[in-house]
């Protein structure tokens, strides 16, 4: 009896917590819902993919992953802190324009002389409560979040926690001009403080100009939701952002599929493409990529330079930690691709003659 005592009162602290707690955002009202019924790729309370997308999580087909996971792999993150090189916030003083990752998928794009951030997750661990979770590789960041100035444009590509963080969004937001955001996602955000007006929510194929930018909200085969009862119900997407010179599209996560050759076609050819490769499994093949289709789904949109990211910061997955990007590097040169390969906080400038592509993880692969 006292342990079945115990066991209602932790979860109902858990269940509480996920009621209340802020970090888990908001579900779509009623009102959001039925504005949705037209979409074509809204059912049933649901958005769902282009093409089937099915994710087995059954027990027989999770049994393997399982062993797997129980048998450990000691590669599946780096043996010591990964180096990271200090960005100078302040340094690009023209309108070259200039892509810094910063680990997984959270990247500053510089163009025409505005700053725009991509899924920004700077918190410690993707989960929502920062001491759960595997920590990020590189213990800290090239720079402090305090010292970022403003911010004209944040875009996000869908609400995991990987992509979509409270406490990183607490810090931010009163240093953004404007955020775009996939269908239902504004409801996370205004819960945490962001006027509506604000807040630019768009539908799979929407284009609009957002901080002085041509922004393309461009379909992904993935999935959403950040409790145990949201699946599915905000969308995903992938972007194209259209500068005065330069066109670059981000795939947010996702599975390969021929999205990508819609996209090439209507939107390209892309100056650069910052394209999901990481945390894959044969199990859930159908919404994280290969690093061979990750080269694939660069060609197929029509892209010049790929720089691969959703690596290098956490382990969601089990393989190696640096399998995506040796994968990734061997495919694009059998393929011809250029691929860039930059350190953790190193600027990247368009039409450089110079572009990084120094294997700079594997001083940390032996050690």
């Amino acid at each position: 009896m006292l342990f079945l005592g115990i066991l209602l009162v932790i979860v109902t602290a858990v269940f509480v917590f996920i009621l209340f707690h802020p970090v888990f955002g908001k579900k779509p009202s009623n009102d959001d819902r039925r504005t949705y019924e037209p979409v074509k790729h809204y059912q049933k309370g649901v958005f769902i993919n282009q093409i089937e997308t099915v994710m087995s999580t059954d027990l027989r087909s999770m049994l393997p992953v399982l062993k797997e996971f129980l048998k450990g792999n000691p590669n599946r993150q780096p043996k010591k802190a990964i180096p990271i090189n200090t960005l100078d916030l302040n340094e690009n003083t023209n309108e070259e324009t200039r892509v810094t990752w910063f680990g997984h998928s959270a990247l500053l794009i510089e163009m025409d002389g505005k700053r725009i951030l991509i899924d920004p997750m700077f918190g410690s661990a993707p989960s929502p409560v920062p001491w759960f979770g595997n920590k990020r590789y590189s213990k800290k960041l090239p720079f402090k979040i305090e010292d970022l100035p403003q911010v004209d444009l944040v875009v996000l590509s869908h609400d995991h926690y990987d992509h979509l963080d409270y406490g990183t969004i607490k810090q931010l937001k009163q240093k953004v001009k404007q955020f775009a955001v996939p269908l239902g996602v504004a409801g996370h955000l205004k819960r945490w403080g962001i006027e509506p007006e604000r807040i630019k929510e768009c539908n799979w194929w929407d284009e609009i100009q957002a901080a002085g930018f041509s922004l393309i909200c461009t379909p992904a085969r993935h999935f959403s939701g950040r409790s145990l009862t949201d699946r599915n119900s905000t969308l995903w997407s992938s972007w194209v952002i259209r500068g005065k010179s330069d066109n670059i599209y981000f795939s947010g996560d996702s599975g390969y599929g021929p999205h990508f050759k819609e996209i090439g076609e209507r939107y390209g050819p892309f100056d650069l493409s910052l394209m999901e490769c990481g945390q894959y499994h044969e199990k859930w093949a159908a919404i994280h990529m290969m690093p061979e289709e990750t080269v694939q789904a660069h060609i197929d949109v029509r892209g010049n330079i790929m720089i691969p990211i959703h690596w290098g910061a956490f382990t969601l997955s089990l393989h190696d930690w640096t399998d995506p990007v040796e994968r990734a590097v061997y495919a694009a040169t059998r393929s011809g691709v250029t691929i860039c390969t930059p350190q953790i906080g190193e600027p990247v400038t368009l039409g450089s003659e110079s572009l990084s592509s120094s294997p700079w993880w594997r001083e940390n692969m032996n050690r």
